[in-house]
């Protein structure tokens, strides 16, 4: 822990998922926020779609990731940070920082959306919640499995090992996320982020049932590391080399010499 807190890019790894998590969730919440409300088209009034939100939650999602994945990885997730910590490739020290720095990111996100769009009626400023006819376990189980693929996606796009990667990695995991949000919106509105599902909770000061939109996510993406590193794609590193890296992060992770502008990237698949 006391080498990553001394480097420089660690830091700055730490800002990065911090300021993209920040225009993550603005720009996606932004777009949502259309779900709820009528427009009018030709003096008919009608709701916006479902695929409009989840390609603004998707494509944000790959332009984030193209934009700081080489300097932290865009996490944008703590799901997604769950996952990478349990598949062994970062420290824990490392995974709880940027989960503060995610959920730090979404209330000031979604504390300024709700100042750019205070003029609108019955503002829910995103806020997850169970559709009409879902139950708490259904909600739950949409949950886990739309995080599920998209944390295994995650895992399997950015995995060093493989070398017949090809196209855009960032691409595939904002596919991955519209994919999710296709599946859960009419049931959930679509969590799969504890942190997005946060910092709406938080601003609009509604917890009901949150804690679904983060035992869901939870569940999920640790399920998706354990089938990937134990069943699909085993690891051949024991018990040692994997509390090394939790305590230590990879060796690899960062330049030792310099000013670490050879940090590995966890968003490039290598």
């Amino acid at each position: 822990m006391a080498s990553e807190f001394k480097k420089k890019m660690f830091w700055r790894a730490v800002v990065a998922e911090f300021l993209a998590m920040i225009l993550f969730i603005f720009i996606s919440i932004g777009s949502a926020l259309g779900f709820n409300f009528p427009v009018s088209v030709n003096g008919t009034s009608s709701t916006q779609d479902n695929v409009k939100v989840s390609l603004a939650f998707g494509l944000s999602i790959a332009t984030m990731a193209q934009s700081v994945g080489h300097i932290s990885g865009a996490h944008l997730n703590p799901a997604v940070t769950l996952g990478l910590l349990l598949s062994c490739q970062i420290s824990i020290f490392k995974a709880l920082m940027y989960i503060l720095a995610q959920c730090l990111g979404a209330v000031v996100a979604t504390a300024i959306l709700s100042g750019v769009t205070s003029s609108l009626p019955h503002n829910s400023l995103g806020l997850n919640a169970l559709a009409k006819g879902i139950n708490a376990g259904q909600g739950l189980g949409i949950e886990i499995i739309a995080t599920l693929q998209l944390v295994l996606c995650v895992l399997a796009t950015t995995d060093r090992r493989r070398n017949d990667v090809s196209g855009s990695a960032p691409l595939a995991i904002g596919l991955s996320v519209a994919l999710g949000h296709l599946l859960a919106i009419d049931y959930t509105g679509c969590g799969i982020n504890p942190a997005r599902s946060f910092g709406s909770a938080l601003i609009a000061n509604n917890f009901e049932n949150h804690w679904i939109f983060w035992v869901g996510p939870i569940i999920g993406g640790a399920g998706a590391a354990l089938i990937y590193d134990f069943i699909l794609a085993p690891r051949s590193s024991d018990l040692t080399d994997r509390v090394k890296v939790w305590t230590s992060g990879q060796v690899e992770e960062y330049d030792l010499e310099g000013d670490d502008m050879n940090s590995r990237v966890e968003m490039k698949p290598k």
